[in-house]
């Protein structure tokens, strides 16, 4: 019965056809994967290829799957988190700064491509991983942003998800055979980001920016395993988008004050601007121009990516440029750049902190 269905998979059927998955339960966090589980349990019976044994994992193993080539890259990352991950359309909308009914078009076009294809459910061979590589460090990357910065419900931050995004970015490393610089990079960033975890959010739960936290409370083991792995990486090109980004997450975690940043530093490693030059990328860097070169330097590079359109969607572009016309003393367009952040944000802990600046600029 279960090679019937990977001939003819519905959308469901074919997630669950031909494996065991029950380690998907440590990481239920949806209700509606209480039905998921039942289909599992059902799976149990089914025969897993013995090719497939090598991933150990059944968690990455379904992220592999979701990933196929033959599906449009929107759609597999769609598929992916929503029914690997249990992340819901509005925070995979989220985190591609796009509207909700986009994923959920995507994820409808996926499944039925998967039965305009008759995809059955496989397992890739160790030669055949490279081609989802790309897709399957993207996926890991954006489990781990929605918990290191949820994008809604009450907590700012979902321990579960940076968690398993880290544990998930170790396997990929141990699957491989070879050095992979963005597998290298992206675990190393995950590590020096997650390192800031207990000092990012105070008793009340309420955002602590990083200039004001305790860095004491900075995981130090976390930090040096990170340090080493991107000084490997760096030492051994190409330098990849992930490894530059662990650089720069690396001046941040060694510095032992705010003041101490190296912000020249970050600003120079203007490579990753050519390794991915996405409009988030143009404003973290904008950011950084701010704090070496002043707020109006910073703040005429976010005006220009907000003219462009890119970025008018997205809630953290609108509060660092309220926060740089506040300390440039424009009071009256920091009052409405706060606003328009706060139209946009969803998420409980966010909301607050930007209603205390709002507060701060109106009084």
């Amino acid at each position: 019965m279960a090679r019937a269905r990977a001939c003819r998979p519905t959308p469901r059927a074919w997630l669950v056809s031909a494996g065991r998955f029950r380690a998907i339960d440590k990481i239920r966090r949806r209700a509606r994967f209480d039905a998921i589980a039942k289909e599992l349990a059902i799976a149990e019976e089914a025969e897993m290829a013995p090719e497939a044994e090598y991933i150990a994992d059944d968690q990455l193993r379904l992220i592999f799957v979701c990933c196929h080539p033959e599906l449009p890259a929107d759609a597999q990352v769609a598929l992916t988190l929503r029914e690997a991950c249990g992340l819901t359309t509005e925070e995979i909308a989220a985190a591609f700064l796009t509207k909700p009914g986009d994923h959920r078009a995507a994820h409808r076009a996926g499944t039925a491509r998967i039965r305009e294809l008759q995809l059955p459910y496989e397992v890739p061979g160790p030669g055949e991983l490279e081609p989802r590589l790309d897709l399957v460090l993207k996926t890991i990357y954006l489990i781990f942003n929605e918990g290191y910065a949820a994008s809604h419900g009450d907590a700012a931050i979902r321990a579960e998800l940076c968690a398993e995004a880290i544990r998930l970015a170790r396997l990929v490393r141990g699957l491989l055979r070879q050095f992979e610089p963005e597998v290298e990079g992206l675990l190393a960033l995950l590590l020096l980001q997650h390192a800031r975890f207990r000092a990012r959010a105070d008793a009340a739960g309420d955002i602590v920016l990083m200039p004001d936290q305790d860095r004491s409370l900075w995981d130090r083991t976390e930090i040096t395993e990170g340090v080493r792995i991107v000084e490997h990486a760096m030492s051994r090109p190409p330098l990849t988008a992930y490894v530059l980004e662990a650089a720069i997450a690396a001046t941040h975690a060694v510095a032992p004050t705010a003041d101490a940043t190296d912000w020249d530093e970050i600003v120079q490693l203007d490579l990753l601007l050519q390794a991915a030059p996405s409009a988030v990328i143009r404003l973290n860097r904008a950011v950084a121009v701010a704090m070496r070169d002043g707020p109006q330097a910073g703040l005429t590079q976010i005006d220009a990516l907000l003219d462009a359109g890119a970025l008018i969607g997205f809630r953290y572009a609108h509060a660092v440029r309220a926060d740089l016309l506040r300390r440039l003393g424009r009071v009256s367009e920091a009052r409405e750049a706060y606003v328009a952040a706060l139209e946009l944000t969803q998420q409980a802990a966010e909301r607050r902190f930007i209603e205390k600046r709002l507060r701060e600029v109106v009084n």
